[in-house]
């Protein structure tokens, strides 16, 4: 509910049963699991504007949270670090602004985080070193600066990382040669060492 009164629930594309009394595996884009609570929202190209409200934050049972290719704006609420089994992220292509909380580096189930083609600002939380199952990390296009945290260099299980279209800065960990670093020829940063 909180979902729908923040991000215009009335003028969604699709917001078939929302609110309504109808069990919540037939709200538009609500998956729930055996115990039936929400495992998954995936609202993508669904005309959501508006705020994510930190409410999601107690989503305990939730797997996947998709807002990709809407109008949502504001900052990335801290909250949304405090789902143990979240494991997709998928955020990219709306107008969200401010810097990327550290907490999102407290998922500990966390495999996919893409923030990309947004407006966030400040540096690249160190914080995000932690996603020890983290496999892809997408932070391009926005506006982010400062360098790039060694601690990225650290993760165990990272294939792919894309971080181009930012204003970062100093030198690349060398750690991250051995990834498929697809844009980071592209960023001009030397790498450190």
């Amino acid at each position: 509910m909180a979902l729908y009164n923040a991000t215009d629930g009335p003028n969604w594309t699709n917001n078939e049963n929302w609110l309504s009394d109808a069990p919540l595996n037939t709200w538009a884009g609500v998956e729930t699991g055996d115990s039936g609570r929400v495992v998954s929202l995936y609202l993508d190209d669904n005309g959501l504007s508006g705020t994510i409200p930190p409410e999601l934050g107690s989503l305990s049972n939730l797997r996947f949270l998709g807002f990709t290719g809407n109008d949502v704006s504001g900052s990335i609420p801290s909250e949304l670090g405090s789902l143990p089994n979240l494991k997709y992220l998928i955020l990219w292509g709306n107008g969200l602004s401010g810097s990327i909380p550290p907490e999102l580096g407290d998922l500990p189930s966390l495999e996919y985080l893409r923030l990309d083609s947004n407006r966030l600002s400040g540096g690249i939380p160190s914080e995000l070193g932690s996603l020890s199952k983290l496999e892809e990390l997408h932070l391009s296009g926005n506006e982010l600066s400062g360098s790039i945290p060694s601690e990225l260099g650290g993760l165990p299980n990272l294939e792919y990382l894309l971080l181009g279209g930012n204003e970062l800065s100093g030198c690349a960990p060398s750690e991250l040669l051995t990834l498929l670093v697809h844009d980071l020829h592209t960023l001009g940063l030397p790498f450190c060492g």
